[in-house]
């Protein structure tokens, strides 16, 4: 599923705590993704390149196991519902960082480096996570069909419109579709910037007639971007932290990018809620990008980022698109029962 490593912004919290913490907050919906919360730092410096040690992720006390459901084998198609205005530099950014999933020729480390960890997760037959993700159909709601305020059923609601529509329907595509609900900056969902940046399930039939793979994902950019576009924004609790400077020159959207990721990542290896996860129920499990939550580089846990890359603007990212730069979660990799990414240093 879905969220982001919640910590006290006082005091660190133990891996075990962090974990029962987590799966506490994960009651509320089976698949939330969270941001990271850093603790204070005297300087961004420090917080981008710390010393570095072999700390991603914690292999002692995680137990991802296989639940026998179904992942996606199929070549993936990326279906995306513009809901509320968007203009056409921010849809350009995020359609870039979506077809780059599959593009070999991106130079390294590259956002499809980084999905081969993605494609390491089988399902029962042993058949892996698709290589190929490609830039579907897309659907605008300019006129906002369901308002400017959503709960979680009505994102269901507003799936529904984009498939039933009269003109120009988005595809129905159980087995191989994941369908990104883009929610506009001025447009608020249920619980977002409570923590909440985003979340994957799978639609109702009894609401939108099919059961097809989704996720959310909100512009935070005027609502919380301290919340939801860390380190491009920087919480009002910590004074003095410079944030970084955004690869795509557009603190939204690049700090959505990286939710659209870790949302992707997931859906792709536990689409129904019954594949791959940690934790005992399905009712709030911990998935392969929850693992990694806040973690960018080599040496990054707890507070810290890991080593990421400068360009000589000054930006900062970790990954290489077709032709644009993106700072991206790394997922955990079940072989080496470790984070790990593109732009790894050992």
């Amino acid at each position: 599923m879905s969220r982001w490593c919640v910590t006290n912004p006082r005091s660190p919290a133990p891996p075990l705590l962090i974990l029962a913490v987590l799966s506490a907050l994960l009651l509320i919906h089976p698949s939330i993704a969270w941001r990271p919360w850093p603790h204070h730092r005297n300087n961004a410096t420090e917080l981008e390149f710390g010393g570095s040690k072999k700390y991603e992720g914690s292999s002692e006390f995680v137990k991802l196991r296989y639940h026998m459901g179904p992942v996606l084998t199929a070549n993936i198609t990326v279906h995306i519902i513009w809901y509320g205005t968007w203009p056409k530099a921010q849809k350009r950014i995020i359609r870039e960082f979506i077809n780059s999933i599959s593009a070999t020729s991106a130079q390294s480390p590259s956002v499809s480096g980084w999905w081969k960890t993605v494609q390491l997760y089988t399902d029962q037959t042993g058949s892996n996570i698709s290589r190929t993700v490609r830039l579907g159909e897309e659907k605008n709601d300019r006129l906002l069909s369901h308002g400017k305020k959503l709960t979680r059923l009505s994102v269901q609601s507003v799936i529904k419109a984009a498939v039933t529509a009269k003109t120009k329907p988005l595809p129905i595509s159980p087995k191989s579709g994941l369908y990104l609900l883009l929610t506009a900056d001025d447009v608020y969902v249920q619980d977002f910037c409570q923590n909440v940046c985003g979340f994957h399930y799978f639609t109702y039939p009894s609401i939108v007639g099919y059961t097809l793979p989704y996720a959310w994902i909100g512009n935070s950019g005027k609502f919380c971007p301290g919340v939801c576009a860390y380190p491009f924004a920087v919480p009002d609790y910590i004074p003095g932290l410079k944030p970084m400077k955004s690869p795509n020159g557009n603190v939204g959207i690049d700090g959505m990018i990286s939710v659209i990721a870790h949302e992707i990542s997931e859906l792709a290896s536990n689409p129904l809620i019954n594949a791959w996860y940690a934790g005992q129920d399905p009712v709030f499990p911990v998935e392969i990008a929850d693992l990694c939550e806040g973690i960018y580089g080599t040496g990054g846990g707890g507070s810290y980022t890991g080593q990421m890359l400068n360009d000589r603007d000054g930006a900062t990212y970790n990954m290489h698109g077709i032709r644009r730069r993106f700072l991206v979660q790394w997922v955990w990799n079940h072989v080496v029962n470790y984070c790990t990414g593109p732009n790894a240093l050992d």
